[in-house]
């Protein structure tokens, strides 16, 4: 008679709280809001900034250098470079090049004309380009998937890389 007894006063606690939520709206979920109308928007050309030239204007980088080729005409080695090693070159660097900030990482696993690199978030298409790196004395040379010297670099200390692109531009890798 006890077991029933406890039965029954499970089903009528069972019952108890599924008529509470009843009368709470029968959901643990808030009601939804109301769509909130939307109005059209409204569009007007901007006015041009003072000084800028007219829409449509093709405007060269007053930064940028004309292109070299770095395997026949390689960066000099400045007297500021510091001695490095592979070592040194692994991990991930960030990358500022002719306005450009990205990311480069470098691994020891062999590969045409080096060692594997890769970058990501690159816009420019020859630093999106890089898969290799090698190390000849202090210069770091940056390779294209073609096996184009895409960048050339000196340690100015060991966190900081400073050298010339093929495409005539300024470059940097740093820590």
């Amino acid at each position: 008679m006890q077991h029933h007894w406890k039965v029954a006063l499970v089903v009528g606690l069972v019952a108890t709280v599924a008529g509470c939520q009843r009368l709470s709206g029968g959901s643990n979920y808030a009601a939804p809001l109301p769509a909130t109308p939307t109005s059209p928007v409204a569009s007007e050309p901007l006015q041009p900034i003072d000084g800028a030239p007219p829409p449509g204007t093709v405007v060269s980088d007053p930064t940028a250098t004309e292109p070299v080729n770095l395997a026949s005409n390689p960066v000099p080695e400045p007297s500021t470079a510091i001695d490095i090693g592979r070592s040194d070159m692994l991990g991930g660097w960030k990358v500022s090049a002719s306005g450009d900030n990205c990311m480069a990482f470098m691994t020891l696993t062999s590969w045409e004309g080096g060692y594997r690199a890769n970058t990501r978030g690159c816009a420019s298409p020859q630093l999106s380009s890089v898969s290799a790196w090698n190390l000849t004395g202090k210069q770091v040379v940056l390779k294209g998937s073609g096996g184009d010297v895409v960048a050339q670099l000196y340690a100015t200390s060991a966190t900081q890389f400073s050298g010339q692109m093929s495409t005539g531009g300024q470059i940097s890798l740093y820590r």
